[in-house]
C-alpha cells in the first residue's frame, strides 16, 4: 500500500499523457456530461469541489495507464479545448491516447466548437462528438459563453479537484479496473482514507507507516464483532465491505443519508492538510476514537444506555463523542440518563397512546423496557442484543398480546388457518362450555367456507377467549409487546393462547424473543393469585404496567412521569 501514491490536484494542475488500455470500452458519457457541468457550475469562488478519482499507473515520465476515470478526464479535455476557443493562451497539459482506435486521439484533438460535425467513423466519435455539442450548448445557452468560459477556467485552476490515486508499477492494473469498473464496485472511502497514510512521500516514515498498517487491521477484525457493530451503529454492515470506513464516518460525521459518497475521504483530506508534517496526530485521533468505542462497550451499563440511544436514534453517535470528552464519567452518565428520559417524554400520557397512532412511542418505550431489564438483570454477562435486534428477521413489529381483530385475513386459507390455531386452544381451555362451537367450526366445509360464516365463527371465537367484556384496551400500552414480525397474519390476530404457544416453540427452537415479551406470555408480571394462564385481562396489564414503571423509574422520575 504505501507504494500508492494519493493526492488531490486541481484540474487545471493535471499533465501527461494518458493512455486508455485495450481492456476498457470507449468513451460513453451522455447526460453526465450536464451534470459535471452543472455541478463544477454551481461551485462558487470561495469553496473547493473535488471530483471522482483517477486511477493511474505509471508507464514512463509523464506518461501514464488510465485505468479507471477515462469519462471525466475525456470530459474535462473537452471542457478545457472549449474554454481554449475563448482564451487560446491556456495551456494544454495533458493529451489522451487509445490503444485500440488510434484514430479516436487525432478525432478528440480536432475538435473544432465552431463547426462540430455530425458524421462519426465510430460509436467513441459519435459520444464524443455529442459531448463536445452538449458543452458548447451549456455554455451559449444563455449568452455570454465568453464571460462563462473565463469563470470556469478560474474554478479549474482554483476549485475543483480531482482525487489522482497512482498506484504502483508492480500492481495489477486490469484486476483493479475489473474490480472498479465490472459490477462497478468503486473506490471506498477507506481505501482512500487508507492510501493517504499510507502512500508514498506523504511524510510519515516507513517504520511509523507499518504501525498504522497493524493497527488498521487490529480495528477492522475488532469491528467485524456484530455485538460491537450492531452496538454502535444501526447501519447494516453488509454496506460496508471495510468495515472501518464506519469509523472515518463517525469522526467526519457524516450524515447517514448524505449523497455525497467520497464526503468522508474529502473530509480526511483536508484535515490532512491542516496537520501538515504531523499526520500521526490524526491517525493518533483515529485510534483514539475507537478506544472510546471500545471503553463504552465493555462498560456494562454505558453498553445498554447509549445502545437504547443509538437503536432509538434519539441521539447521534458524534454528539456523544464530544460531550464525553467535555464532562467526567460521573457527569457523562448523568447526562446520558437525561437524554434517555428526554426519549420517552411524549406529548401524551403512556396511558393515552395508542397502536397505529403512536406506534413509534410505544416501540420506543418497549425498548427501553427490554433493554433496561437486560441491564439490570444482575448477571453481567447477559447484555441486551442490539445485533438480533437490528437484525431479527422481518423486521420487528408491535404485537398485540391479545388480538380481536380480522385484519389481514383476507382469503379462506387464511381463515381456515386461524379457525385451526384456535379451536386447538379453545378446546384446552373449555371443552364443555365451547362444545357446539368446537364441533359447528370443526364440521364446516373448508373447501366452501364464506366470508359471512367466518367472521361469525371469528366473533364466537373472540368472545370465548375474551376475559373481559371491555375491549377499549386492545390498541393500549398494557396490550403490546415487541416481537419480530410473524410469517402470516393468522399468528398475528390469534388469541394470546395461541400466541403464547407459538413463541414457546419459537425460543425452544432458539429464534430471538425479547426477553420482556417472552416474560409476558409467561405470565412472568401477574401475580399468581391472580394468573389465568390462557388469557390476558386486566390484571396481567396492570401487573404489567407496573413492572414498566417500576424498572423504568430512574428516568420517569426526571421527567415527573409515571406509567399507570
Amino acid at each position: 500500500m504505501n507504494d500508492i501514491n494519493l493526492t488531490t490536484k486541481f484540474v487545471g494542475n493535471i499533465q501527461g499523457h494518458f493512455v486508455v488500455p485495450a481492456y476498457q470500452r470507449g468513451y460513453r458519457w451522455d447526460d453526465e456530461v450536464i451534470m459535471m457541468l452543472d455541478d463544477i457550475g454551481n461551485v462558487n469562488s470561495s469553496s473547493r469541489y473535488c471530483l471522482q478519482p483517477i486511477v493511474v499507473k505509471k508507464i514512463d515520465d509523464d506518461v501514464y495507464e488510465l485505468i479507471d476515470g477515462q469519462q471525466r478526464l475525456t470530459t474535462l479535455f473537452l471542457l478545457l479545448g472549449y474554454i481554449r476557443t475563448h482564451t487560446p493562451k491556456l495551456p494544454q497539459n495533458f493529451t489522451i491516447d487509445y490503444k485500440i482506435r488510434t484514430q479516436s486521439r487525432e478525432f478528440l484533438m480536432g475538435i473544432d466548437f465552431d463547426n462540430i460535425k455530425d458524421e462519426a467513423g465510430n460509436i467513441d466519435e459519435y459520444f464524443i462528438n455529442k459531448a463536445a455539442k452538449s458543452i458548447r450548448d451549456w455554455f451559449e445557452k444563455d449568452g455570454n459563453s465568453y464571460q462563462k468560459a473565463l469563470q470556469m477556467a478560474n474554478k479549474l485552476f482554483e476549485n475543483v479537484s480531482v482525487i489522482w490515486y497512482e498506484i504502483d508499477g508492480a500492481e495489477d492494473a486490469i484486476a483493479l479496473f475489473t474490480r472498479l469498473n465490472i459490477g462497478k464496485i468503486p473506490l471506498t472511502n477507506a481505501e482512500l482514507v487508507r492510501a493517504l497514510f499510507l502512500s508514498k512521500n506523504n511524510g510519515i516514515d516507513e517504520r511509523y507507516q507499518l504501525e498504522i498498517s497493524t493497527q488498521w487491521d487490529n480495528m477492522e477484525n475488532e469491528l467485524h464483532n456484530d455485538r460491537l457493530w450492531y452496538f454502535v451503529t444501526n447501519r447494516n454492515a453488509r454496506l460496508y465491505p471495510t468495515r472501518i470506513e464506519l469509523l472515518f464516518d463517525l469522526m467526519s460525521n457524516k450524515p447517514e443519508e448524505d449523497r455525497e459518497r467520497l464526503r468522508t475521504f474529502f473530509w480526511f483530506n483536508d484535515r490532512m492538510g491542516d496537520f501538515k508534517d504531523n499526520k500521526i496526530e490524526l491517525w493518533q485521533r483515529v485510534i483514539a476514537t475507537f478506544q472510546r468505542i471500545k471503553e463504552w462497550y465493555n462498560n456494562t451499563e454505558l453498553y445498554h444506555k447509549i445502545g437504547y440511544l443509538v437503536a432509538s436514534k434519539s441521539v447521534s453517535l458524534y454528539d456523544l463523542m464530544i460531550k464525553s470528552s467535555e464532562m467526567t464519567k460521573d457527569k457523562f452518565v448523568a447526562s446520558l440518563d437525561e437524554k434517555i428520559a428526554k426519549s420517552i417524554e411524549f406529548k401524551l400520557g403512556y396511558d393515552e397512546l395508542t397502536y397505529g397512532y403512536n406506534s413509534g412511542e410505544i416501540e420506543k418505550l418497549l425498548l427501553l423496557f427490554n433493554v433496561e431489564s437486560a441491564r439490570t438483570n444482575g448477571d453481567k454477562s447477559l447484555r441486551f442484543p442490539f445485533e438480533k435486534h437490528k437484525h431479527v428477521r422481518g423486521g420487528w413489529s408491535l404485537e398485540h398480546i391479545h388480538a380481536q381483530q380480522s385484519v389481514g385475513l383476507d382469503s379462506k386459507p387464511k381463515w381456515n388457518e386461524w379457525l385451526d390455531l384456535q379451536i386447538k386452544s379453545l378446546k384446552n381451555i373449555n371443552y364443555d362450555d365451547n362444545k357446539e362451537l368446537i364441533e359447528e367450526v370443526e364440521k364446516r366445509d373448508k373447501e366452501r367456507l364464506k366470508k359471512e360464516d367466518f367472521d361469525r365463527f371469528f366473533d364466537s371465537i373472540i368472545q370465548a377467549f375474551k376475559f373481559e367484556q371491555n375491549a377499549d384496551y386492545i390498541d393500549t400500552l398494557g396490550n403490546m409487546a415487541l416481537l419480530g414480525r410473524f410469517e402470516n397474519s393468522a399468528l398475528n390476530n390469534s388469541t394470546f393462547d395461541v400466541k403464547r404457544d407459538r413463541i414457546i416453540e419459537m425460543d425452544s427452537q432458539g429464534d430471538y424473543i425479547p426477553i420482556c415479551t417472552r416474560r409476558v406470555f409467561l405470565k412472568y408480571y401477574t401475580p399468581s393469585n391472580s394468573n389465568q394462564l390462557h388469557f390476558w385481562g386486566q390484571a396481567d396489564r396492570e401487573a404489567y404496567l407496573a413492572a414498566m414503571d417500576a424498572k423504568l423509574r430512574p428516568y420517569l422520575s426526571i421527567i415527573n412521569r409515571e406509567i399507570k
